[in-house]
């Protein structure tokens, strides 16, 4: 093994998780989302309304980026954008109730993912892994 080959695999490997997620939601009758577009409403899954500024610190994408991908999940009716009352500069996004319907949708997808990328990994290599992989990011 060449160690400049891991920064390839994981390229490789990252491909193919999006696949599979991109997959696994045509299966489910999703079309039109790409798993950035997920980040965001898993991102809002968890906290129900969020400025464009949180969404990019949240999913690491810039703020031109969220909008533009928040505008196409505005298109296709899973959030919906409202401004502040006091600051209207200020613009929440918060999902919709077609948008909060995926979230089943994608905590089978979630696990269908991991069940795939931890199999026959055991608990200690994950560890391993996860304190590796966190090395490496903060080395950017």
């Amino acid at each position: 093994m060449n160690s400049n080959d891991i920064i390839s695999l994981i390229s490789k490997i990252r491909e193919k998780v999006n696949r599979l997620i991109i997959s696994e939601l045509a299966a489910h009758g999703v079309d039109g989302l790409v798993t950035s577009h997920g980040d965001i409403i898993f991102a809002l899954i968890h906290k129900s309304k969020m400025t464009m500024a949180e969404i990019a610190a949240k999913i690491g994408k810039d703020k031109s980026t969220v909008t533009a991908l928040v505008d196409k999940l505005v298109k296709l009716g899973y959030v919906k954008k409202e401004r502040d009352e006091e600051d209207t500069r200020i613009i929440y996004v918060s999902l919709t109730v077609k948008g909060f319907d995926l979230k089943p949708v994608f905590d089978e997808i979630s696990q269908k993912v991991l069940k795939v990328f931890y199999n026959d990994i055991s608990d200690k290599e994950k560890e391993v892994l996860f304190q590796m992989l966190n090395k490496i990011y903060s080395n950017f």
